[in-house]
């Protein structure tokens, strides 16, 4: 799929990760939806900064995990540019909790989020998807779907269900709707760590480097082009995955 003239929505597209992809679609000349539940300033920016790529852009205020709220984003969406073309799920939350835990709000949070979001968002949008020719999905996920972390039990089983849903959406939407996923490694040192934290985790990495956001969206750009890729994972995290063989000096 080229991406000129196309409309595109990413779930979480406000931030870090999610602005990254948002902003590569504008570059690569399609119209962007940045949906956001709490980021109303960094959605208008990232709205601005998409609109002076030359391409039209929208900003929404949607919880994913509410069913009734993404409809009303799906309409909205319809209604200005009779569906979209590409759907990246990317919207996230990464609660921490401990096992076992009385912080059951958190585990749903995380967990409808994930799950329940990413389906229904695709469930809102495929009708209108499928009538324009097709399309192609994006879920994102990590590492955490293979190996667990501890103390995010709820995120890990949510990217886990994640990342089942993709391959259970490639499955019942094909041959007009691919759908993949994008598992980032280390990306974006969240602002909250140290220079050590950071140097630690570098050095899980088989390239002893943090990636960046261009490189996720870069993959996810990938995924959106390859026609005849569905139901398939490509790791952006340095060879993290593999890093239990590096070689230790």
């Amino acid at each position: 799929m080229k991406l000129q003239g196309k409309v595109a929505l990413v779930t979480g597209g406000a931030v870090r990760i999610g602005k990254a992809i948002t902003l590569m679609l504008a570059q690569a000349g399609a119209h962007v939806v940045v949906n956001y539940h709490s980021s109303a300033v960094e959605a208008e920016a990232t709205m601005a900064e998409a609109q002076a790529l030359g391409v039209e852009a929208l900003a929404v205020k949607c919880d994913v995990a509410d069913w009734e709220a993404v409809q009303a984003m799906a309409h909205q969406v319809t209604a200005r540019w009779g569906g979209v073309d590409v759907l990246v799920n990317s919207a996230g939350y990464f609660g921490k909790i401990t096992v076992p835990t009385d912080d059951l709000e958190t585990w749903r949070r995380v967990t409808r989020i994930s799950i329940d979001g990413a389906f229904y968002v695709t469930n809102a949008l495929a009708p209108a998807m499928l009538s324009r020719g097709g399309g192609a999905i994006v879920n994102i996920v990590d590492l955490s779907a293979w190996t667990p972390w501890p103390g995010f039990t709820a995120h890990a089983v949510g990217k886990a269900g994640l990342l089942a849903l993709t391959h259970q959406l490639a499955l019942e939407l094909a041959p007009s709707i691919r759908v993949n996923a994008v598992a980032p490694g280390p990306v974006m040192p969240p602002p909250n760590t140290s220079d050590s934290q950071n140097a630690t985790i570098a050095a899980r990495t088989l390239l002893n480097r943090w990636g960046s956001g261009e490189d996720v969206a870069g993959a996810v750009r990938y995924l959106i082009e390859a026609e005849y890729v569905t139901g398939e994972t490509l790791f952006v995290d340095g060879g993290e995955h593999l890093a239990q063989y590096k070689r230790r000096s």
